[in-house]
């Protein structure tokens, strides 16, 4: 595989879609918890979702966010590349929602019946942060987006809304805000400023 090269990409290219802060606002009402915290966090951090689903209380501090593994489909190992394994620093809002998670419960039908679960089973430092409801056991991205995050999105007109269009409007809005494109690159821990760049290639015209 040494000398072989693939044939240039000559397909246009298209803008990566984004929601705005009403279209996300409105789709935080139509969803129920933990997900709505889940998609709340993802959007006003940035993180990847196989990174939101690793979190763990230790990660979370007063005023950031620490990233050291990630979680996806079974499978725990270290953040995507060596830069994304970082603090990051989120508002107190952020931090706010993440601890009233402690306090909530959810109903759940089990056939006839209704059952009341905690969504945090545990908060010890090494317990996850988002719990699957039942088990307290590691989410499932794929179940959380199809059942949940797309139904509400559906509902709202936003029918292309995934985890990836989440961390893309967290760019977007920090370089609508006038964040410069090597800040953006700290917040998104991307190893490369060129892969930053892609995104802010798509917003020069609307700059």
């Amino acid at each position: 595989m040494a000398n072989v090269r693939l044939p240039p990409d000559k397909r246009a290219r298209r803008p990566k879609p984004t929601i705005t802060p009403q279209e996300f606002a409105n789709l935080i009402e139509f969803m129920p918890e933990p997900y709505a915290s889940m998609v709340f966090v993802a959007v006003w951090t940035g993180l990847r979702v196989s990174e939101l689903i690793a979190l763990k209380w230790r990660c979370i501090h007063a005023d950031s966010i620490s990233v050291e593994e990630r979680y996806f489909r079974g499978d725990w190992s270290v953040p995507k590349t060596a830069a994304s394994a970082a603090t990051i620093g989120v508002s107190p809002e952020v931090i706010a929602r993440i601890l009233r998670l402690k306090t909530l419960s959810v109903e759940v039908r089990a056939g006839r019946a209704m059952r009341t679960h905690k969504l945090v089973k545990s908060a010890s430092p090494d317990d996850l942060v988002f719990q699957s409801v039942k088990a307290g056991k590691p989410m499932n991205d794929q179940n959380s987006l199809r059942r949940h995050v797309k139904p509400a999105a559906r509902a709202l007109g936003l029918s292309f809304v995934t985890w990836r269009t989440l961390r893309t409007s967290h760019a977007t809005w920090l370089v609508q805000a006038g964040a410069d494109p090597k800040s953006v690159q700290g917040q998104m821990r991307h190893s490369r400023i060129s892969t930053t760049m892609d995104i802010y290639a798509q917003l020069v015209p609307a700059a």
